[in-house]
């Protein structure tokens, strides 16, 4: 599958809890961004590539060889690409299958189970499935890595002033959104400044950035594919991303969230959370070149709104979707919810 590095970290945290169990996961993935790979070989994954065109049927036959030669009980399909064709294929070699989906765009739906994690997940977007078809909609199922396992009972502390910001777009940046948060950073003039800016091991704006960086001084530090994500955002008073899983992340960790939209999927959800008081939202990033100052500014000088944030978030998030769907996986498909 081709998908993006916040889409292989959710698949991740399911092969973890996979392993946790003495199971053995395997990543079929048409290409991957080098660090990302390597990450997941590091974790102890196989990565095997699958040469068809992504999402066709000859991608589904690969596949389905694939999980019959590894003896694979569970075929998880996770990218915007996939659709009716593709499970109904799957399924036609004798695949159980989880289907990971954020917008009900497929026509169709066969798969053995939909999980859907977001705020805006109903079971009116999947009305056109199969009547053995299993939902698993909402934020209870959102999918954390096993490195945010320790921070489930910490207490974030809320200071009068926000002057620690986190600066993460995920992990390729196609359109330098990095360089307009560091530029909102230094229009904002917030006083006693630290900033940490992640950069993804595929952005291929780094030069620049690292140019960025040394005109703003000692006051932001870049940081390239860092492996102490809980920590920095345990460090951040805010956070000023791009939607993505690590929108989970921020608000599992209780970190206040500023968030651009980089599609209308990402809009629609942000546009949610924003009306629950969850985080803050920035629209889409053309929109506007002065929302993110002005908002990062409101945001930082606003001890009570920071603390509404931290709170509502950690009470959506509980951490535990990983395992619950582990289980469904490891009943068949028929356990609990």
């Amino acid at each position: 599958m081709g998908i993006g590095s916040g889409h292989v970290m959710r698949c991740l945290a399911l092969a973890q809890a996979w392993g946790d169990a003495g199971g053995r996961a395997i990543f079929a993935m048409a290409q991957a961004a080098p660090a990302v790979e390597e990450r997941l070989r590091n974790e102890g994954f196989e990565v095997a590539r699958v040469g068809a065109q992504v999402a066709s049927v000859a991608d589904a036959e690969e596949t389905a060889e694939l999980a019959h030669q590894r003896g694979a009980a569970w075929v998880v399909v996770d990218g915007y690409e996939f659709g009716a064709e593709y499970q109904a294929s799957l399924k036609s070699y004798g695949m159980k299958v989880l289907f990971i989906d954020d917008n009900g765009h497929a026509a169709h739906y066969s798969a053995d189970l939909v999980l859907n994690q977001n705020t805006h997940a109903s079971e009116s977007l999947y009305s056109n499935r199969e009547p053995y078809t299993r939902l698993l909609l909402g934020s209870r199922y959102v999918l954390l890595r096993h490195e945010f396992e320790r921070w489930r009972n910490w207490k974030r502390e809320i200071p009068v002033h926000g002057r620690k910001i986190l600066i993460t777009m995920g992990g390729s940046d196609p359109d330098d959104l990095t360089s307009r948060a560091i530029q909102a950073l230094m229009e904002a003039r917030i006083e006693g400044l630290e900033a940490m800016v992640v950069v993804g091991g595929s952005n291929p704006h780094l030069e620049s950035l690292q140019r960025l960086a040394v005109e703003c001084g000692e006051s932001v530090r870049l940081l390239r594919d860092p492996s102490n994500i809980p920590d920095l955002m345990a460090w951040a008073d805010l956070a000023v991303i791009a939607g993505g899983g690590t929108l989970w992340e921020l608000l599992f960790m209780g970190c206040p969230v500023l968030s651009y939209a980089r599609n209308p999927v990402q809009a629609q959800i942000i546009s949610q959370l924003s009306e629950e008081g969850i985080l803050e939202g920035l629209g889409y990033p053309q929109e506007s070149s002065r929302a993110g100052t002005t908002a990062l500014v409101e945001l930082a000088n606003s001890q009570e709104r920071r603390a509404r944030c931290s709170r509502l978030a950690r009470e959506r998030i509980d951490g535990h979707g990983a395992g619950r769907v582990f289980e469904l996986l490891a009943s068949g498909g028929v356990g609990q919810q």
